[in-house]
């Protein structure tokens, strides 16, 4: 099975959103490489520069205005090997949590969101805050907001969860949190303010998300919603088939998909779940319990 088939078989499955970001980010860092080794040797350098700025999210807002899909895309481009390599090594280990226990759709939304936030921090810091405006149309990029965001959201979600870290040996995820928005906040003030900023916004998302979740609210729904459109939108309508059923099964399909389907664990139990993941653990759940949030995520 050659790269290609490999790439395309990690998109055709539904439960793979993890892998899929991570492919998305390589593909996107190494197709920027090409590109750049191309016209450096073509001596065409501005040309790729060109390139950059359209995928790049600059602080100045009239050229966000003309770039608006830099919302998004600035979150999906790296500036080297070690940038790309630490972010998707955080996006790996973080995105488990959240996928094992919210789901493929909302680890997605999750990303997302934390880029979003990540560039309205962005953007007010720079155009309002007097300390940034000598530096304003700076740009940023990288997918640092967004695994912020789900860095802090699996933080808010199990507290006590435990990494093996090396030399540290066991350290709980809040203090790995903690961590993170500390370094962050340090390093306004340094070389990167932009990038620093762009993950205190992720942070926010990420702790938000989670404490609203608990409270019946998703805000991962319009991400879903959107993306479902365009899965629609791009996707061929299959050819309509005439079919016949027997008067004792008609409504019965309506029926069960009413009811949830068989299994289905609703959102009240789900909620109670979580919250004992976060009083007690993932260890304190029962086998049943742990059943229910496994069906839960593949709703």
């Amino acid at each position: 099975m050659n790269l290609t088939q490999d790439i395309r078989e990690a998109f055709t499955r539904r439960d793979n959103a993890l892998n899929q970001l991570i492919i998305i980010n390589g593909l996107v860092f190494a197709v920027m490489i090409i590109i750049r080794a191309v016209l450096h040797i073509s001596q065409a350098d501005g040309t790729y520069e060109l390139l950059r700025r359209q995928l790049e999210l600059s602080s100045s807002i009239p050229v966000l205005l003309r770039h608006p899909w830099t919302l998004l895309t600035y979150a999906f481009m790296h500036q080297d090997f070690f940038h790309i390599l630490f972010n998707m090594l955080n996006l790996y280990w973080f995105g488990q949590i959240i996928r094992e226990y919210l789901g493929d759709r909302r680890l997605v939304s999750l990303y997302i969101l934390g880029a979003l936030a990540g560039a309205v921090f962005f953007l007010l810091a720079f155009n309002f805050l007097p300390v940034f405006q000598p530096a304003l149309g700076l740009p940023v990029i990288g997918a640092s907001a967004s695994v912020t965001a789900i860095i802090v959201a699996a933080a808010t979600l199990l507290p006590d969860y435990t990494f093996m870290l090396f030399i540290l040996g066991a350290v709980k995820i809040k203090w790995i949190a903690v961590a993170v928005i500390l370094i962050s906040l340090a390093g306004i003030n340094g070389g990167n303010p932009g990038g620093e900023i762009t993950h205190l916004g992720g942070a926010l998302l990420g702790f938000l998300f989670v404490k609203q979740l608990k409270a019946g609210r998703d805000l991962g729904r319009p991400v879903v919603a959107t993306g479902s459109w365009l899965s629609r939108l791009f996707q061929a309508r299959p050819a309509m088939k005439v079919t016949h059923r027997s008067p004792a099964t008609v409504g019965r399909p309506a029926a069960a998909a009413k009811a949830g389907g068989p299994g289905a664990t609703p959102p009240e139990e789900v909620d109670l779940i979580l919250d004992k993941i976060s009083r007690s653990g993932y260890e304190s759940l029962s086998k049943e319990e742990k059943q229910k949030l496994f069906r839960a995520s593949q709703q």
